[in-house]
């Protein structure tokens, strides 16, 4: 077709073509609806207005919905190379590089392949297709529009250093990096900094092995720099992080780059060490068999190294690239879609949601949930290598790149969006990752029945006075059963304590430790420990009117389809820096938890008043807010304990729990998140003057509620002090939320708290009002999924590492009768699960 015909066939469609400006995201390396990419059979089309990728089969329907016309069609080709005549390959051909983000079949020899970009012009509805690139034919608004979609970054791609998104480049050593043949082999474990004494922020070097500590870093951790001083005397460049070291990379740092650095030859540099990459292991020249010693470290014995295992192919059987410590995703979701109702809710109704999601499915949760649902269920992006029976197809057909498993990434950007810790490159608990998917499926329903239904239940916490007797029935909502490790019930004791004397000497000498010898801990210790009463710590107890001794225990109202069940393996040591117990627990096959069912108030029992405590009301109205104030900010050492079990920084527990006047470890934790990047989140409580705290605490409660309604925490606070609720949100709203102000305003409006009657009535109306929209939309109470206490176990998820914010996780399933290993994109049979070392485990109840 001539230049002009050409420009006179896109007249109709330039309105619609866009030039991409700084700031827009150009999704070419992945469907919005699937796991589609340039790399697939049809390759991938981006929308030329909304720079949104389709694959073949979702192309149409994006048509169909904005009525954009013109795409650019994106298809790389894999070509094997032809053998030249000394039978060596032909040198690679330069081609143009079209698509800069796309990553290569990490499959493929790439000295035996090479890769063809290819990208045209579509038009629909009729398919008309314009070969790129095609500059004298095209008008100049097409063809600039063209050559910025090509070479726009990835939609991932962020400057902040922090950013899990960050792309790393490969290093300029890693090709040519010399290794010393000095018979160097690294232990799986028990790695020491060889100039110093630290075990933490170790780094191998890749040229002699050494294992050396890092740098200190801003928040007080890391080392004595010793690695830096061992790369200015040698010159060796490339150092790898042990403990990061997992079958997909490991972390790597160029000492000459100056920054962290991709290393394609990770696998043979690893191995120059004795270190397997793939199966997490050291591996000895000539060793048999049955010459290796049991494997009995955490990381071994999770990942079932030294055992071959099988992979698994098809529906169900899809791994999770990892991101970059997106492991924790990986292994949730895994779990989460080997269950029914989340299959029924995204997948069986993923036509319904890709139909009616919005015009950037990207910032859907639905969509993306569906999307990886069928990404991981249908089998697509899981298959076998195949072969053919024609000998001269063999080789072909033997080396034809298949696409098993998918990267989670547009899922982590939405999911993770505006998350300070979910959005970051760090490791992650997958506990926490649990509640906060939980949490959006709870405000994005997707049909009449929310999926996660499936895991919620009412837990009654029975408060007792021990003086008066009295008792205090109380019901909340929850989603996982926290068990604690009974570690005073190890059925191993006197080994336990043989290995401590034998490590300690081991330490003290410099000698390699001992064989590790892990804590037996029963599972019905665990439960018993759940069920025993504990006690409240400075309890106010409304009968006597008085401070007293009291005990809480916690039993089931209803028991949810699905059991969460987390072991509670992270806690402190006496020097209070957190650790994790290495434990095993004989955790059940079969459970029941009928025994733990609540029984309510009890014949003969008698409940405590329900009665606030008295406030002591000095002379002075401003003394008495003081006073009053800081008896309330008393911090609740239970709830810092919950906030440092999950990894964060002691002090900046006790001032989360300060600020947020006590309102529960949930509070304290968004305060958490939201000051936790100021230079001193972590710095110790310093008790501020009465109109700092207010102030402060104030700025943690955020801005005003929905509808203009003050912060509930706020709230809470004043009706604390005996004041009433419409009081305190009329106060509030009087002041813009200054509690301080609030509090000096209702003492200089006594009259008010004469006056509350009508206001009462009308708070009355707006509930009864709020009450029956709740009804109108089925939110009505909580809603639960009531049956029999007993269960089988249907998968478990595990941790390897120190803690919560390190290491690495990998998800047990069982299928078909069968235990599967998801290690992120290796799916294979299990020969040896590990289920006594699981941190969580999910078990599904059994029909009555």
């Amino acid at each position: 077709m001539a230049a002009g015909d050409l420009g006179e066939l896109l007249v109709p469609y330039m309105p619609t073509i866009r030039v991409p400006k700084s700031g827009d995201r150009v999704y070419k390396t992945e469907c919005a609806f699937s796991y589609d990419s340039p790399d697939s059979e049809g390759g991938l089309y981006v929308c030329m207005n909304t720079f949104l990728g389709f694959g073949r089969e979702h192309v149409e329907r994006h048509y169909r919905k904005t009525g954009h016309c013109v795409y650019l069609h994106l298809k790389r080709h894999v070509i094997e190379k032809v053998p030249g005549a000394s039978g060596g390959a032909l040198p690679k051909r330069r081609n143009a590089t079209l698509f800069l983000d796309l990553e290569t079949n990490g499959d493929l020899n790439s000295d035996d392949f090479e890769y063809e970009d290819e990208a045209k012009l579509v038009l629909f509805p009729d398919h008309y297709e314009i070969a790129l690139p095609n500059i004298e034919e095209l008008p100049a608004l097409v063809t600039i529009a063209c050559d910025a979609l090509l070479s726009a970054k990835s939609p991932y791609r962020k400057q902040e250093p922090d950013s899990w998104e960050e792309e790393l480049q490969a290093s300029k050593h890693a090709k040519t990096l010399v290794q010393l043949d000095n018979g160097v082999r690294i232990p799986p474990s028990g790695w020491k900094c060889s100039k110093c004494d630290l075990r933490e922020n170790l780094w191998l070097n890749l040229t002699d092995g050494s294992v050396l500590c890092g740098k200190w870093f801003f928040d007080g951790h890391g080392g004595n720099g010793h690695a830096m001083e061992h790369y200015k005397e040698t010159g060796y460049p490339l150092a790898v992080k042990l403990g990061t070291i997992t079958p997909d990379g490991a972390d790597v740092y160029s000492f000459d780059e100056e920054e962290p650095v991709l290393d394609p030859h990770i696998a043979k540099h690893l191995a120059h060490f004795g270190i397997d990459m793939l199966q997490m292991q050291v591996t000895e020249n000539e060793l048999r068999d049955n010459d290796i010693k049991p494997r009995v470290s955490e990381w071994e014995v999770i990942q079932e190294a030294g055992v071959k295992l099988k992979p698994m192919y098809g529906p169900g059987y899809t791994g999770m690239k990892n991101l970059g410590n997106s492991c924790y995703l990986n292994a949730v979701m895994q779990a989460i879609f080997s269950i029914p109702e989340f299959q029924r809710a995204y997948v069986g109704n993923l036509p319904r949601i890709f139909d009616y999601s919005p015009l950037d499915p990207t910032q859907d949760f639905n969509t993306q949930m569906a999307k990886l649902g069928h990404g991981l269920l249908s089998g697509q992006y899981s298959k076998p290598p195949v072969k053919s029976e024609l000998i001269e197809q063999v080789m072909k057909e033997e080396h034809k790149p298949q696409q098993n498993g998918i990267s989670p990434r547009m899922f982590k950007a939405f999911i993770s969006k505006g998350h300070p810790e979910f959005s970051s490159n760090r490791q992650q608990d997958a506990r926490e990752f649990f509640l906060h998917l939980i949490n959006l499926v709870e405000r994005n329903p997707v049909g009449s029945e929310n999926p996660s239904d499936v895991f919620r239940f009412l837990v009654e916490e029975r408060t007792q006075c021990c003086q008066s007797r009295k008792v205090r029935y109380t019901e909340r909502v929850d989603y996982i059963m926290q068990l604690p490790v009974a570690m005073e019930a190890a059925t191993n004791k006197d080994e336990l304590i043989a290995y401590e004397l034998k490590r300690r000497e081991a330490e003290a000498a410099r000698r390699p430790p001992p064989e590790l010898v892990r804590a037996k801990i029963p599972f019905s210790a665990c439960l018993q420990a759940f069920s025993e009463p504990s006690n409240v710590e400075d309890f106010w107890s409304s009968a006597l009117q008085a401070k007293s001794a009291g005990v809480k225990t916690s039993r089931f109202v209803s028991f949810p389809e699905y059991l969460v069940v987390q072991i509670k393996k992270f806690t402190f040591g006496l020097d209070w820096i957190p650790k994790k117990l290495d434990v095993s627990v004989d955790m059940p096959d079969f459970l029941d938890i009928s025994h733990l069912r609540a029984r309510g108030l009890q014949p003969g029992e008698e409940e405590l008043p329900d009665i606030a405590p008295p406030i002591v009301i000095p002379d002075d109205p401003k003394d008495r807010m003081v006073n009053h104030f800081m008896e309330s900010l008393d911090i609740d050492e239970s709830s810092v304990m919950q906030l440092a079990e999950m990894g964060f920084p002691l002090e900046a527990c006790r001032k989360a729990v300060y600020y947020t006047g006590n309102l529960g470890a949930e509070v304290a934790f968004n305060w958490i998140i939201a000051h936790m990047e100021e230079p001193d989140f972590a710095e110790p409580l310093v008790i501020p003057a009465f109109g700092e705290v207010t102030s402060s605490g104030a700025a943690a409660f955020g801005a005003v509620g929905l509808d203009n309604q003050p912060p509930e925490e706020m709230v809470a606070i004043i009706i604390s002090m005996g004041f009433q609720r419409n009081l305190a949100i009329q106060a509030l709203k009087a002041t813009n939320n200054n509690l301080e102000r609030a509090l000096e305003w209702i003492f200089s409006h006594p009259e008010l708290e004469e006056e509350n009657e009508p206001t009462l009535d009308m708070m009355n109306m707006e509930n009864n009002a709020n009450a029956n929209i709740l009804a109108e939309t089925g939110l009505e109470g909580p809603r639960i999924k009531d049956g029999s206490g007993r269960y089988e176990l249907f998968g478990f998820i595990s941790h390897m590492g120190t803690s919560t914010m390190s290491g690495h996780y990998v998800c047990h399933l069982k299928k078909e009768g069968r235990w599967v290993i998801y290690n992120d994109l290796r799916v294979c049979a299990s020969e040896r699960p590990p289920k006594d070392l699981g941190y969580i485990y999910f078990y599904r109840r059994i029909p009555s």
